[in-house]
């Protein structure tokens, strides 16, 4: 068997990778969507499929109002004396000199099952990790931000003891590490082998220079001696690479003593520099040489797209649906929200079974509450459909198909009401916020008759179709530029953005009527062109 990279395709960074008996996990960010950080499971780190979210429930995480690329970053999973424990950030301020990010812990001894509600642990930087030291106690890192003028803010990393008992941070605060030359510290993690304790951390930023790095000390607080061959891990200087940003990493030991090393990459559209997928989860093979530093199998520090698997038994999961008929009570769990958990007032699957149902709500710009659901895109080539029963009475009432990022970029094809026309057709864009309706003039609708909607995504072209009877479909306007839908489109005007490329369904009515709209299926098919 062979690991084909990325093992998680699609918006998936900050891999922290765990494995508890013959079970191996990977928790990654999620930044502004809910419900916040995906865990993926595997048995032989080839096949993986998302098992859970583990922050479901509004006291264990409210988002709403945050900025654009904030939430939860970061996650850290880690396992003890029958205990999961998951460290995670909630970023409430970016755009600054200042981070307000806020740092906890949820518990469960069941990882599908119910997590605590959070314990608050700092408030001093992101990426927090939580090391179990082999005599029972238990020590937080994270990065300390210096928002002070002609200061690095990426400061260093930090070290404080977490105590059980009380359930909060104890003790003195230790800055253990500066970071390299490379800089930008972050993303740290600790781990505890032949006497050394290691540190592993990202460094270089995540995007071009992203790298992963090592440094050890005998002693928890150091000093540390840096890896002479860092970083162990980075795709800079050799544009050539399919996978590219590599940084940001954890490392699992197999039940068979192999070492795997799993981090972020991002895979550039062909021709573009840009990410339309975001930062995306991959898995190297590691060694240790003899005097006790850790390297990829391959050799070099680059990273590969095909690996070799463990020795493990093969164990593959069912293909996932290309359609959802919305037959089930409950949402399929490759569905989220935006920033805050969405209620019966807001959606549906049982008040017109078979259907979802979705209540208009706040504006497609909102950072509040919108009726918005939708899935990762996973591909660079795929389509998309919906099949929707909605009757808008007012102009200000909108429910359709849409290809998302974030508030200020996306691409929406919706049915709404015109005095003109009446119930028609139209596509609203907005890049970087620039508010934009292509179509020169809106499509008119049968008053009475469901429309079929349809987006077919090549690489950085998008096209809109629509259809009366679900056969026949009828394209819409001209190709749109749906690289605008990626971390880089940002990045290049110094206004850096961590997530990627979305699809699915929403339903505005800024009249406060909350007027439904009832979507029949949703399917979501991949191709290779």
């Amino acid at each position: 068997m062979e690991i084909k990279n990325p093992i998680l395709p699609g918006f998936n960074p900050d891999p922290s990778i765990l494995r508890v008996e013959d079970d191996y996990y990977i928790a990654t960010s999620t930044f502004e969507w809910f419900p916040g950080v995906q865990i993926h499971h595997s048995k032989d780190l080839v096949n993986w499929r998302l098992l859970t979210h583990p922050l479901n429930r509004t006291s264990q995480l409210n988002m709403a109002g945050n900025p654009n690329s904030c939430g939860v970053w970061a996650p850290c999973l880690s396992y003890d004396k029958g205990t999961f424990y998951l460290i995670f950030s909630d970023v409430k301020t970016f755009r600054s000199p200042f981070k307000d990010v806020h740092n906890y812990l949820v518990t469960t001894d069941d990882i599908t099952g119910k997590w605590s509600d959070p314990i608050y642990l700092n408030s001093s930087g992101f990426d927090p990790s939580l090391f179990h030291d082999t005599d029972g106690r238990k020590w937080l890192t994270n990065v300390l931000w210096d928002h002070r003028k002609g200061k690095n803010p990426f400061s260093g990393i930090l070290l404080q003891e977490y105590s059980t008992e009380e359930k909060k941070l104890i003790g003195p605060i230790t800055k253990i590490y500066q970071g390299t030359e490379i800089g930008l510290v972050e993303g740290s993690h600790l781990y505890k082998k032949d006497g050394y304790y290691y540190l592993m951390t990202a460094e270089g930023g995540t995007v071009y220079k992203h790298a992963v790095t090592m440094a050890r000390s005998k002693q928890l607080a150091g000093p540390y001696e840096i890896d002479p061959e860092n970083p162990i891990l980075t795709s800079y200087n050799n544009p050539s690479l399919e996978l590219q940003r590599a940084g940001h990493a954890s490392l699992v030991e197999t039940q068979t003593g192999e070492w795997y090393l799993a981090h972020l990459c991002g895979r550039y559209l062909p021709s573009r520099g840009r990410c339309i997928m975001g930062r995306e989860t991959a898995l190297q093979k590691m060694t240790w040489t003899p005097d006790g530093w850790l390297r990829l199998q391959c050799g070099g520090n680059e990273p590969q797209l095909t690996v070799a698997a463990p020795k493990l038994p093969e164990c593959k999961w069912d293909a996932l649906p290309i359609r959802d008929d919305f037959d089930d009570d409950k949402l399929n769990i490759n569905f989220q929200f935006l920033r805050v958990k969405l209620d019966s007032e807001s959606y549906s699957l049982t008040e017109r079974p078979g259907y979802l149902r979705l209540k208009g709500r706040e504006s497609i710009n909102s950072h509040h509450t919108q009726a918005l659901i939708v899935r990762r895109q996973q591909a660079f080539c795929y389509s998309a459909g919906t099949c929707l029963d909605f009757n808008p009475e007012s102009f200000q009432q909108m429910a359709g198909l849409t290809a998302f990022y974030d508030n200020e970029n996306f691409y929406y094809l919706y049915v709404t009401h015109d005095a003109e026309h009446g119930k028609c057709l139209d596509i609203m864009s907005s890049v970087k916020g620039n508010i934009d309706f292509p179509l020169e003039k809106k499509i008119p609708l049968n008053e009475h008759k469901v429309s079929y909607l349809r987006l077919k995504v090549r690489y950085d072209k998008l096209n809109f179709q629509y259809s009366e009877d679900g056969q026949n479909w009828k394209g819409i306007g001209s190709d749109l530029d749906c690289s605008t839908l990626s971390d880089e489109f940002q990045e290049g005007d110094k206004n850096a953005t961590f997530t990627g490329a979305f699809v699915g369904l929403c339903c505005q009515d800024l009249t406060g009527r909350r007027l439904p709209a009832d979507f029949d299926y949703f399917d979501y098919k991949e191709s290779k062109a």
